[in-house]
């Protein structure tokens, strides 16, 4: 048994941090690049750069699970919250707040994202996840009280970004329901829609076109902290879960405060190195969890990508296809003991 196998949360772990450090370092480059730009036009560049990327990355077909018609309402739903609302309240709230206090309040996205899929999905909240969802929380009170002792922390725009972090909690939850899809159709379809739909409200809204230069820095800037992020979250909620992948990307407050040190800000203190401790402390308890039990699986059919040996797909193929493939495929009624997360084959109560 590979590493991996004993701890599978370490994959999902991984992928969730590197979602998490792209999205993290996007958030002051957004402020930078977003002055003088309205909120609308922002997020549209955002997600037009998001869509490029997904368009490039492309898999063939064969690969993954494409979408069907029944997720049409869905997806439109993650469109409206996660590339409309919480784009637009972010680039909002970044012109009437400092990144630095901007960055840390993106850690209650979080405390959204595990409440909803608590809620939601009835995913598993044992007490090392407690713990570490609690040390994120303590983490970015630490950081929000060492700001506002500083004078630094403007109310309006705090609570946009708040709003924004709500609004990603709930793209975050309902995204869970497409983790075996296409991430790059997922990817590709929320970015048109909210392009499409933030590009109309610049419109109608008169704001002014950005210089060239700045359109294509954050063109560039949503596709890294947008389109590769929100396809590495996808591929970690389809190993790690909602619950667990939210807590580990709350890192990117942290990584995005420092990419706002990066830029000018210079409010390190020790109750910000503190903060950033206790939050790398949640993170590493999520990526250690390893968490083991008899359980049942349910004889059930349905298509997503898969492989051959990973203890859950014993059907067989004419020709033994080599790698990762999709198809609609059967799931015989199977019993065994391994350790796990709430992936797609595990939403299991306890």
């Amino acid at each position: 048994m590979t590493y991996v196998s004993t701890h599978p949360a370490l994959k999902g772990g991984l992928l969730a941090l590197l979602a998490a450090a792209l999205f993290g370092l996007s958030t002051p480059m957004v402020q930078y690049l977003g002055q003088g730009i309205g909120a609308f036009t922002t997020a549209a560049m955002l997600y037009t750069g998001s869509a490029i990327v997904a368009w490039v990355l492309k898999k063939p077909a064969t690969e993954e699970a494409g979408l069907q018609k029944q997720d049409g309402l869905r997806l439109l739903a993650i469109a409206g919250t996660g590339a409309v609302i919480g784009p637009v309240a972010l680039a909002w709230g970044l012109q009437h707040t400092s990144g630095a206090s901007a960055s840390l309040m993106l850690t209650l996205e979080a405390v959204f994202t595990v409440i909803l899929a608590w809620l939601w999905y009835d995913e598993t909240l044992d007490r090392r996840v407690a713990t570490a969802v609690f040390l994120l929380l303590i983490g970015g009170a630490v950081l929000v009280i060492e700001q506002g002792a500083l004078g630094q922390v403007q109310l309006w725009g705090l609570l946009a970004v708040t709003l924004a972090t709500a609004a990603w909690g709930v793209d975050n939850t309902l995204s869970r329901g497409l983790a075996d899809r296409d991430p790059g159709q997922v990817v590709l379809f929320k970015s048109l829609l909210g392009t499409a739909c933030t590009f109309v409200l610049a419109v109608l809204s008169h704001e002014p076109a950005p210089s060239v230069l700045k359109a294509l820095g954050l063109m560039a800037v949503g596709a890294t902290g947008y389109g590769l992020s929100l396809r590495f979250y996808l591929l970690a909620q389809r190993t790690f879960g909602a619950a667990r992948t939210g807590s580990v990307f709350a890192f990117a407050p942290f990584i995005g405060a420092m990419g706002a040190f990066a830029f000018g800000d210079r409010s390190v203190s020790g109750l910000m190195i503190t903060a950033g401790l206790l939050m790398l402390a949640g993170v590493l308890l999520h990526l250690l969890e390893a968490h083991a039990h008899a359980h049942t699986h349910q004889a059930h059919a349905h298509e997503h990508a898969h492989v051959h040996d990973d203890g859950h797909h014993n059907h067989v193929h004419p020709h033994m296809p080599m790698g990762a493939h999709s198809h609609l495929h059967q799931h015989e009624q199977l019993t065994h003991g391994h350790a796990h997360v709430p992936d797609v084959h595990h939403g299991h109560t306890h």
